[in-house]
Parts: structure tokens; sequence; C-alpha cells
């Protein structure tokens, strides 16, 4: 069994990143010339791909450091006559890897990789650029909060990786090495969540090489990653509302806000309880405290097809049947699967670059139940990392154009935060989908807008489709959504 995170009973889930990285120096060529790419397989894509890794210093300022190798996986433009100017894509967390995110390709970026390469990049840290993670293992689902805690503080002593050396500021440099690596002139930057902030700081330190930005669930620069009570609470609330509009969700939970209200606070006091284990069926105990229903919710809330059956969730647990609860908050830790957010990277990233601006006035502008717990455990775990904190820049202007793309349920990056980003981008174009949650791109007509602004980023773009986007329906039942 491959090692994977430590699950998010009591992690929560990684947040969507903040701040965008000082700008950086020039980087240094590579300390030896890339392999020639080999042709490579996936998860998630039907044929064949292009791997290879790039060599980078692990520490730009220390180049006697050592070096590691930044995989990056390339999936050529259909057509012959491909444009020159490729698509990066940089995925979230900070933690989750390009080579995690490939099932973008038949789902968002068809269109675009008629004429461009698509070029996934695994951040130093992630995937197969040497992975910072915690194993983990079946019984920690069963775990006490305490026990969970002592393992992710004993699995970050025993680490030997230098964290100071993962910041953003240096995977913004490993890019630039990854596009000289591969030849190309200018590049078109995708980023998702904290691949958005990841996009701003390369777009920052390296303008020239950046040709333009596509955004989505974008995160501010001035945003601290722990700091999301507002955003989660507001999506909360959100999903409480559609409910009670709706007359099967209404009728089937008149009372959800308030059988949501109890099961927080029987949580928080501590649960033990029985159940048949969703995964063998077998009698098991488990645990449900605060942290982990509130992260489950939070977790839940990312997406709104998911967050459309929280309603049964929390009524089939008010009943007292946890089983479908429990199984949903076993997704994110499911040992079926073969890949998961680098946890040490996250922290490595975290801990040095927003944990240090979590200061009390933040902290209680953004309170909120449903984060709380999370918030509350960083400093302790940043204090066992031991990273030195990286000074927080005030942005500068990016001049290429950008598209910024924002579900209006999105719990963590929500459209305040790209509003706020808009601001230091000469060129911005602001989409909001009324119906998603964090995630645009995958959505309705999205593919053919973000074709039709790499090919013409400055020409107008009818956005009008994005309204046609439904709204998921509510589960009412076992048997799921209603059709």
């Amino acid at each position: 069994m491959k090692t994977r995170a430590i699950p998010p009973a009591l992690l929560a889930l990684f947040f969507a990143g903040a701040a965008a990285a000082a700008g950086a120096p020039e980087a240094p060529r590579p300390a030896k010339a890339a392999p020639a790419p080999r042709t490579c397989h996936l998860p998630g894509a039907e044929g064949a791909l292009r791997c290879l890794a790039v060599p980078v210093p692990l520490d730009y300022a220390k180049p006697a450091a050592g070096a590691l190798n930044i995989h990056v996986t390339v999936a050529p433009a259909f057509r012959e006559g491909a444009r020159t100017d490729p698509l990066f894509v940089l995925a979230g967390g900070p933690g989750q890897a390009g080579s995690e995110v490939i099932r973008l390709l038949p789902a968002a970026l068809k269109r675009v990789r008629a004429t461009r390469d698509i070029v996934f990049v695994d951040q130093r840290g992630t995937g197969l650029s040497g992975k910072l993670d915690c194993e983990s293992r079946p019984e920690h689902e069963t775990m006490s909060d305490a026990e969970l805690e002592a393992e992710i503080h004993r699995c970050i002593r025993n680490s030997r990786a230098p964290f100071a050396a993962y910041t953003t500021a240096n995977a913004a440099r490993d890019l630039e090495q990854v596009r000289r690596a591969l030849g190309y002139d200018k590049v078109n930057v995708w980023g998702g969540s904290y691949g958005t902030r990841l996009g701003q700081a390369y777009a920052r330190a390296f303008p020239g090489s950046v040709r333009a930005l596509i955004l989505d669930g974008v995160a501010a620069p001035e945003q601290v990653v722990p700091a999301a009570g507002r955003d989660g609470q507001a999506a909360l609330d959100k999903l409480f509302e559609h409910c009670a509009r709706d007359p099967g969700c209404n009728r089937a939970y008149p009372n959800l806000r308030a059988e949501f209200d109890t099961l927080a606070a029987r949580a928080e006091a501590g649960l033990k309880l029985t159940i048949a284990n969703p995964r063998t069926a077998a009698p098991t105990t488990v645990t449900m405290s605060g942290p982990r229903f509130t992260g489950t919710v939070h977790n839940i809330l990312y997406s709104p097809a998911d967050a459309r059956r929280l309603p049964f969730l929390i009524h089939s647990a008010y009943q007292g049947r946890w089983e479908p609860f429990i199984a949903r908050q076993n997704v994110s830790g499911d040992f079926t699967t073969e890949s998961s957010s680098a946890f040490l990277l996250h922290l490595a990233v975290v801990c040095a670059e927003d944990v240090p601006r979590m200061t009390p006035s933040l902290m209680k502008d953004e309170d909120a139940m449903i984060t709380r717990a999370w918030a509350g455990r960083m400093p302790a775990m940043c204090k066992t990392m031991n990273v030195p904190a990286v000074p927080y820049a005030a942005p500068t202007m990016i001049e290429a154009p950008a598209l910024l793309l924002s579900g209006a349920l999105d719990p963590v990056t929500a459209p305040r935060r790209a509003e706020s980003a808009a601001r230091h981008m000469r060129n911005a174009r602001h989409l909001v989908v009324a119906n998603a949650g964090h995630g645009v791109s995958q959505l309705g007509c999205a593919p053919r807008l973000m074709r039709e602004f790499l090919d013409k980023p400055t020409a107008r773009l009818d956005a009008a489709c994005l309204a046609e986007i439904p709204p998921p329906t509510f589960q009412l039942g076992s048997a799921g959504p209603q059709p």
C-alpha cells in the first residue's frame, strides 16, 4: 500500500492559497540539461502523454545545497500546427500535484488542447516531485484527535526535508526552469485554488514569460490560508437558505439548521459511535469530534453537487444513522485511491507564508465554527515545522491579461477574493457563476470560453452562457439526488 496523507478527520481540508509570493530574481540555468521526454501513461488520461524530470536547485540562494527533479507531464496538442504558447497547469492545495489533475484534460481542457500543448507541473514537494507527506494507516480513522495530532507532530519531526526551501517563490522559479527546459517562449498559465496564488507569483516574478492567465477559485494576495471562516459560513448559510426555498428539500428537512446546530454541539462534546464500518460492514467504534464534524462539512461545501447531499447526511445523523456521514468523511482519506495532497508541503508553505500573518484581529474577523478548529491547531503544528517566516510583500501590478473565474457558492475563495486580486491586474475580467462552488473550468460553456480567451486574450468575451449552468438537485433519500 502506498503511503497517503493522514485522513482529514482532524486536519479538515487543504484550503486555497493566500498571498502572492515576493518577486523572484531571474532563475539560473539548470545545473544539467533535462532528459528527453518519455512516453508515459497516467491515471485520468486515455492516451499516451510525455513525461520528463527537470532538475532545479533545491535552494536557489545556496547552489551547493543540491538539486531536485520537477516532474512535468505534457499532453501534446491534437493538431499538428499547434500554437507555440502552451498552457501550464498549476494544481491547488498547496499540496496537490499537476499529475494528479490530469482528469482536467477531457473535462475542462479538451478545447484548449486542440491547438496548444497542456503542461502539468508537479510543484516541488508534491506528486512525483519529491512528495512531502505523512504515512497513513487505516487505524488513523479510529484514533482520537489527540492521537492524530501526536501522529502529525511525530511525522514532522521524523522528516529530514529542508522545509524552508519549499516556498511559493521557489516554486515560481521552478516554473521558469521548466519553461526553459521545454524550449517555450511565452506560456499561458491556468491555476486552480492555490495554483492561482502560484500563478500570480510566477507572473510577477517573470512577467516576460507569461502571455495570459486563467485563474479559477482565485486567492487574493492578502488572503491567509487558515482564515476562511467568513466564506465557509456564508456557503453553509446559503445551503440552508436554498434548502428552505426548495419545496422538496424543505418538506424533507424542515428543521435543517436546528438539526445541524444540535449535531455540532454533540460532536463538540465528543460522540462515541458504534456503527457498521462503511468499508467493511463490520461493527466498529469511531469518535465524532467537533473538528471531524465541521471539517467534513466544510469539505462537502466545495462542490455544490456534494453540498446538495449534505441535508440528507445531517438529517440521517440527527436521527442516529451516522453511516452515510462517516462514509462521506472517509472519501478524502480513501485508501483505494492513488493520489493525495502532500501534507508536509502544505504545512511548509502555510507555516512560512500565512501563519505569521494570523493576527488576533484577522482571526476575530474570520472566526466561524466551521473553520475554528483547524485554524486553532495550525500554530502548534507550525511550531514543530520550525520554518522561517516569509515576509509579506505588497503585490505589484500584473500586466498579462487575466480571466478570473469564481463560484458564488465557494466556501474558501469566494468572489470577493478575486475582486481583491483583480485590483492588482492591469487587464482582468472576472466571471462569477451563480450555481458553482470551488471550481468553474469544467462546467457548462467554461471550457469554450477559456479557449476563446486564450486565442484572443484582449477581445470581448460573451459569457452569458455561464448563467445557464443549473443548480444540482437535493438528495431527499437514500436512493440519491432527485432527478
